[in-house]
């Protein structure tokens, strides 16, 4: 079982109209064809006398506009090929009233005016097909308005021809549809401004047409003013016009829908230089001379023409090898002195290191400037180290003082005088010459210094030589100082990575001792409680058995029972605040603190003045660190006064442990499993840790963590 053809709309949504009744389906031809008859027909029987090459014109373009109405609608925008059909059967009925009324003088006034309400009518169609561009819809409330209005006017204008038999003239019929376009196109190129994909390339496919066929017009009236040809100039430019369906029938192919753009801007280039030329012409040979008159005057203007037509074509691909040429033969073998700022920009990339780019700098600049010699300090500090030099002259170095760099980075390009005053070091020990300094600098900051000499008795350094380097101390300095910024940026995705990793390897540590953690539980409850569990279901079970026979014994086994009960749950309280102590949820950090320093077998003090209740994270965190460090202090300083203390300041609450024993080395320490379990438990909450300790000095512990 078949099933209909699904077409998608230009909104995207599936249409499952039966092919033979859709929007776009085969009735779209069919109309096409139909306004194609109608208008072959009424060029066909009209008479040779009243046939003009303009009526045949008409035609033809009423035709295109049809075909691409059809091709529209058959392609899947059929709103818009609907809209070029409504536009072309109205200009075709039109047009075969117009060709009746001229060819049949008993109906010439009837006709007359159903053609001239036709071509008021025509123009209204063509408001509303432009408007409606590239989909079809009228999306906004200004363009139904504009278009509203057209049609209303337009029915006035028909209805006012009807009922007083007033025939506008052709002329002013003419005028009329010229201004409905006028009208239509700012609709059309705010539609274009926030187009995208598709519907953009479209509207340039449009403009291409718009633009190809304003070039017929131009040059068809040009050459009509100039030469008298061609004869029928309206038809010709109206002929052009054909060009615009052609364009919009280009857009619906999807292979030539990405070439659009591209076309666009050589065919308005290729517009500018026609109107160009034409406007030179016109007003040389109309404005300061006066138009040939004899055929021989006319030919040779119009070959001319065609001259400068070629050359105005040829210029663009000539105009490169022109001006390398020119550059030859001026400078020699050497670029222009600007092609330096040029191709310095061009070459930035990461790709090449600076060191590279600045030898291609110097290199470049005394090629171009006819230099004895050229160089480059660089450096942000009191000393500026020489980078690169042509000639080479090795390793040199000038001091500038805090105090002068303000004053040099906003100085221009300055010669020998300056020089001897503020850069003293750049002019000694040298033999007369021209000397050129350009400060490389951005933001008012002083980055280094271009410094360029000519050989004694050489041309001296024009205006056009210190513009460039100017323009070229400006790019440079503009280079450095991105590069100071990828430096930077580097460094930070450096650091970056690492924090990264140090959390990667946090995490995989804490979810090690999570599950070491929970087996150590597990072991504890197996080894100790579950123990004296099951003793206390054996005793019970033999108290039971002998309670009848030795009563007293029971009573004796029973007391023993009772103490075993409190010795399993005192472990089990031990062992739930080895896991996370009541204390410290109940009471809070103090307390919590305060209970571990008096079971601790070392002499420690305590201070939590001012310390109040804060999250659980941060509670814990402060507290199992206080704890690991009072027992590496057990562990390692039995004899030792520790003293603990942990006080809230602006950045947070901060932590200190600090003991007089032996002491040990720190690099060693931050390798044990102590300090990393402190460091990953404060880094979960971005905190820190920090280990202070030598032998025999003592240790002190110290850490923070951010609240709110």
């Amino acid at each position: 079982m078949s099933t209909a053809p699904t077409a998608v709309s230009p909104s995207g949504v599936a249409d499952a109209t039966p092919d033979a009744i859709r929007p776009g389906g085969p009735l779209a031809p069919i109309v096409a064809l139909a306004v194609a008859a109608l208008v072959a027909v009424a060029v066909a029987t009209a008479p040779m006398a009243t046939r003009t090459s303009l009526h045949v014109v008409l035609a033809a373009v009423v035709v295109a506009w049809a075909a691409a109405g059809a091709a529209t609608a058959r392609r899947g925008a059929w709103r818009l090929g609907w809209l070029f059909l409504w536009a072309s059967a109205i200009a075709g009925g039109a047009l075969a009233a117009g060709l009746r009324s001229a060819s049949d003088a008993s109906s010439s006034s009837r006709t007359r005016e159903v053609a001239a309400c036709l071509v008021v009518l025509a123009a209204a169609a063509a408001v509303h097909a432009l408007c409606a561009l590239p989909e079809g819809r009228l999306e906004s409330t200004g363009r139904r308005v504009l278009v509203g209005a057209w049609y209303a006017g337009a029915l006035a204008v028909s209805g006012r021809i009807v009922a007083t038999s007033a025939e506008p003239s052709a002329t002013l019929l003419a005028i009329g549809c010229v201004v409905a376009l006028g009208t239509a196109a700012p609709a059309v190129y705010a539609r274009y401004g926030p187009s995208r994909g598709e519907a953009r390339q479209r509207l340039q496919w449009f403009g291409v047409g718009i633009v190809l066929g304003g070039e017929v017009a131009l040059v068809a009236g040009t050459l009509n003013l100039l030469v008298h040809w061609p004869a029928q100039v309206l038809a010709v430019a109206v002929g052009g016009s054909v060009l615009v369906p052609v364009a919009i029938v280009c857009g619906l192919d999807r292979g030539l829908l990405p070439k659009a753009g591209r076309l666009l801007v050589h065919a308005l280039a290729v517009l500018g230089i026609t109107a160009t030329v034409a406007a030179v012409y016109l007003v040389v040979v109309l404005g300061l001379g006066s138009r040939p008159n004899t055929a021989a005057d006319r030919e040779v203007l119009g070959l001319s023409i065609l001259a400068a037509a070629i050359v105005a074509i040829g210029y663009v691909p000539m105009r490169d090898r022109l001006l390398d040429s020119a550059t030859g033969l001026v400078f020699g073998a050497r670029e222009a002195p600007d092609e330096v700022v040029r191709s310095f920009g061009s070459r930035l990339t990461r790709a090449i290191p600076m060191d590279e780019l600045l030898l291609q700098l110097v290199e470049s600049l005394r090629r171009t400037l006819a230099l004895r010699s050229a160089e480059v300090y660089t450096g942000t500090g009191e000393v500026m180290e020489l980078a690169v030099s042509v000639p080479d002259r090795g390793s040199r170095s000038i001091v500038i003082s805090a105090s002068e760099r303000p004053v040099i980075a906003a100085a221009g390009v300055s010669g020998n005088a300056w020089a001897s005053v503020w850069l003293p070091a750049l002019v000694a020990d040298r033999d007369s010459g021209s000397l050129r300094v350009a400060p490389i600098s951005h933001g008012g900051e002083l980055l280094g210094l271009i410094v360029v000499r000519r050989e004694v008795g050489a041309s001296a350094f024009s205006e056009e030589d210190d513009r460039v380097l100017t323009e070229l101390a400006r790019q440079v300095g503009l280079a450095f100082h991105n590069a100071q910024l990828d430096t930077a940026l580097q460094t930070s995705l450096d650091e970056l990575r690492r924090q990264a990793d140090e959390l990667r390897a946090s995490r995989a540590r804490i979810v090690a001792a999570s599950d070491a953690t929970r087996r150590r539980v597990e072991r504890d409850l197996h080894d100790g409680a579950q123990q004296h569990l099951v003793a206390l279901a054996v005793n019970l079970r033999l108290a039971r058995d002998i309670v009848l026979e030795d009563p007293t014994g029971a009573a004796e086994m029973l007391g023993e029972l009772a103490t075993a009960v409190q010795d399993t749950i005192q472990q089990l309280r031990e062992l739930a605040h080895g896991i996370y102590p009541p204390l410290l949820v109940d009471s809070g950090l103090p307390e919590a603190l305060r209970a571990v320093c008096n079971r601790s077998p070392l002499d420690v003090e305590l201070s939590c003045e001012g310390i109040g209740r804060y999250e659980g994270d941060v509670e814990a965190a402060i507290y199992f660190c206080c704890l690991e460090a009072l027992q590496n202090a057990s562990k390692h300083a039995p004899s030792a006064r520790v003293t603990v203390r942990v006080w809230e300041a602006e950045r947070g609450l901060l932590f200190e442990v600090r003991d007089d024993g032996p002491g040990f080395d720190v690099r060693l320490a931050k390798r044990g499993h102590g300090f990393v379990n402190m460091s990953d438990r404060l880094g979960a909450i971005g905190g820190l840790v920090h280990w202070e300790s030598s032998p025999g000095e003592g240790t002190t512990i110290s850490g923070s963590v951010p609240i709110r």
